[in-house]
């Protein structure tokens, strides 16, 4: 049986702050396979940037450090490389879409000696080699006068238009795994749906892997293939985007799938938000850490932290729930 393309298992992420130590990654283990999309889901602060800048080698330190874990990719632990070699697998093997455009960008360097860098380091390319690669990969995200803009400063871009740029530039070296967090966040629903398709175009002609965090569960059903549901820095479902989005399993992927807008309902309906406010992660109880949210909680969940436990034969389906919530869901409707 083939190795996963990239295995993580038991990943821990802590910081050190003056108001106590926050655990923002307790626990977290996924698989990735070759040409495979796995969304990554949960409201902010869940641990989903975090669990994905440990996999880069990018946690500052100090304040934070890798408490536990292995980040395998392709076989080898990500976490005990050296620097020189962790530099050669990260923009070149492994390659982030940053969250934010307006401060990923350097402000004093050329959108053109930034977009060149990576492959004159990666692929050897000649300088001119690289600046017409750099302007086809501008074209390619929808930069208008490619040509003419590479010699721009980020700061005459949009902030739309720094998100293009930071795509084309995780895109140039046709990366193994594509790590994408919120992407398409600053760009309007054209550019949205033209990254995405170049982005599947990658997956098809190379066999990229992509870890897709979003709050977009739009965009989740229509490009992932899996399902990582993660609450205070834990994951609390797994599961195809089939599974999750027809029946979820833990209350928190339920309450995600209620607050979102739906176009198949009809107009004028009320979404239902999740109550409550994310947990101080410096100060996690016991129990789970969902139950003061939770409208299924009993008294057992506030005293023990439910483990991750398959669903399915197939051991493909997990959550970490106490309650059977299809069961009770049931019965709420035939009731």
């Amino acid at each position: 049986m083939n190795k996963p393309l990239l295995q993580v298992e038991n990943l821990g992420v802590c910081f050190h702050t003056d108001n106590g130590t926050v655990n923002a990654v307790n626990g977290v283990s996924f698989q990735l396979e070759a040409g495979e999309t796995l969304g990554i889901v949960g409201e902010s602060g869940s641990g989903k940037s975090v669990t994905n800048l440990a996999i880069m080698g990018l946690i500052p330190s100090p304040p934070g450090e890798i408490t536990s874990g292995e980040v395998r990719f392709r076989g080898e632990d990500l976490l005990t490389m050296d620097s020189q070699h962790i530099r050669e697998i990260r923009g070149n093997k492994i390659a982030m879409i940053f969250q934010d455009p307006m401060t990923a960008l350097n402000p004093f360097l050329t959108v053109e000696e930034q977009l060149t860098e990576v492959t004159q380091l990666h692929l050897g390319h000649s300088r001119r080699e690289a600046r017409a690669h750099a302007i086809d990969m501008l074209e390619k995200v929808g930069i208008p006068a490619a040509s003419r803009r590479i010699d721009e400063y980020p700061h005459q871009f949009s902030g739309g238009m720094r998100q293009r740029v930071m795509i084309a530039m995780a895109l140039s070296c046709k990366p193994d795994i594509l790590i994408a967090d919120e992407p398409t966040t600053a760009l309007d629903v054209t550019i949205q749906a033209q990254i995405l398709e170049l982005m599947s175009e990658l997956q098809h002609q190379e066999g990229t892997a992509i870890i897709f965090i979003t709050h977009d569960l739009g965009v989740v059903a229509n490009t992932c293939h899996r399902v990582m549901v993660m609450y205070a820095g834990k994951p609390v479902e797994k599961a195809t985007t089939r599974e999750i989005f027809a029946s979820p399993h833990h209350p928190y992927s339920l309450g995600l799938l209620n607050s979102a807008l739906r176009w198949d309902e009809s107009h004028g309906g009320m979404l239902r938000a999740i109550p409550g406010q994310p947990p101080d992660l410096t100060q996690l109880g016991d129990g789970c850490a969902f139950a003061p949210r939770c409208e299924y909680c009993v008294d057992a969940c506030e005293t023990a932290v439910p483990p991750l436990i398959s669903v399915d034969k197939n051991q493909t389906r997990e959550h970490a729930c106490i309650q059977d919530l299809p069961s009770i869901r049931q019965t709420e409707v035939d009731v």
